[in-house]
Formats: structure tokens, C-alpha cells, sequence
């Protein structure tokens, strides 16, 4: 995609029926319901907020988050001086009714330290940070930036385009044959080979993955035309 700005939602509406009334949520003695806000995409625990009743509708009707200040005792709407306003996806309550969680697609880190979490102090356990496409991309990414010495990655970027575009080629060519042959566990392996080193060809031409998600999502559309499209 071109130069989009945040927050292109990489998203597929879906009607849902028998939405929860405001005035169906349980807030406490106070007049506050905890409002758990997350990442749309990973599902992220970025920060913990409180809502009253009030809050709740200006979130609604302007489609960012907007909260009580406990401290200040007034209305907090989020990225009003920072600028990292958070842009709501979905709200959902849980089985009581007395807490909610907020997707949002946010223009900036949710914490004032500049964490994209306020959930960063540990306090038990170990920090597992899960697989995904996007972490390998960092790596990769990573790797065309530092040059690390050893690196199978570096040697691809030091070799250029064209030893990139011949690995995708042998790669492509490997998940034919395995495949042909009926092979499923072979071609997991060829398929993970060739998802690595388009990864490198995306970095090596500045394509992330959110411009795939989004041509994804845009020929989702096309498909459907009874859908109601990507949120905005």
C-alpha cells in the first residue's frame, strides 16, 4: 500500500446481533466498569483504564477511547496531548457484565513511559513472546539493518537481489515437488523454507507485512460483496 496512515483497519466487519445495552453493564458503587484495552491485531494487553456510563457513549460515538480519570476525577480521552489515540475496533463485556475489553488500533504507545504496554514489570514467571509471521519479519529486518557476522539472512542481503530472488525460485520449485509426491510433512518444511525467504525479498524490497494483509484484505472484498467491507 501507499504511504497509508493508521488506522487502516485490516479488518472484516461482521454483523452482530444482540448487543449488550449500556445500561445492561454492571459499573461499580463509583459509577466505573474496568476497561481492558488490547491490540486488534495480537490481542496485546496494552493498559488498564476505567469507564463510567459517560465515557462509554463518547467512546461509542466517536470510535476512540475515552475514559475516567480516577486522579483527576474528569474525562480522559486518549492521545488528547500525547496523540496516540487509540481507534476502537470492538468492545466486549464479559459473562457478568462488569468488565469490559476494548480492541483498538492505536497511533502510538499506550504507556507514558513510551511502552507499547503499560504490562512491561515483571513480577513471576518467564517472558514467552509468542511465534508469529510479523516477529520473524523483525528478525529478518533486523538482520538487513545489523549485518550480524554468521547469519545465513546477512549473507542473502550481502549477496543482493538476485541470490534472493534464485532461493525463492529453488524454494518455490521444492514445495512443487514435495507436494507432487504427496508428502505433507516434506512440504511443511519446503512451504516454511520458501514463507522464510520471501520474507527476505519483502525486506530487501521495503514490503512489509501489513501492505500483504491489506491486498489480502482488499481482494476479500472483491470476493464478497455482500460483506460490509474493511472498517476505516
Amino acid at each position: 500500500m501507499h504511504n497509508m496512515h493508521i488506522p487502516q483497519m485490516l479488518f472484516w466487519k461482521r454483523k452482530i446481533n444482540n448487543m449488550v445495552n449500556i445500561t445492561d453493564l454492571k459499573f461499580g458503587k463509583d459509577g466505573l466498569i474496568p476497561a481492558i484495552v488490547v491490540d486488534a491485531e495480537t490481542n496485546a494487553v496494552l493498559m488498564l483504564a476505567y469507564m463510567n456510563a459517560e465515557s462509554l457513549k463518547i467512546s461509542i460515538e466517536e470510535k476512540t477511547t475515552c475514559f475516567w480519570s480516577r486522579s483527576r476525577q474528569e474525562l480522559w480521552r486518549k492521545g488528547a496531548t500525547s496523540g496516540n489515540v487509540q481507534h476502537i475496533v470492538s468492545i466486549k463485556t464479559d459473562c457478568d457484565k462488569d468488565a469490559l475489553t476494548i480492541a483498538v488500533k492505536a497511533d502510538g504507545p499506550a504507556c507514558h513511559t513510551g511502552s507499547e504496554s503499560c504490562f512491561f514489570e515483571d513480577v513471576y514467571g518467564v517472558d514467552i513472546k509468542p511465534f508469529s509471521l510479523d516477529s520473524l519479519y523483525e528478525i529478518v529486518t533486523d538482520r538487513k539493518a545489523s549485518r550480524k557476522p554468521g547469519s545465513y539472512t546477512t549473507y542473502l542481503f550481502d549477496k543482493g537481489i538476485d541470490k534472493i530472488l534464485k532461493k525463492v525460485g529453488e524454494e518455490s520449485t521444492e514445495v512443487i515437488i514435495s507436494a507432487k509426491a504427496g508428502d505433507k510433512g516434506e512440504t511443511i518444511y519446503e512451504i516454511s523454507d520458501l514463507i522464510y525467504h520471501t520474507m527476505v525479498l519483502m525486506a530487501q524490497m521495503g514490503i512489509t507485512p501489513e501492505e500483504i494483509r491489506n491486498e489480502l484484505c482488499s481482494r476479500h472484498k472483491a470476493e464478497n460483496p455482500e460483506s460490509e467491507g474493511a472498517s476505516k
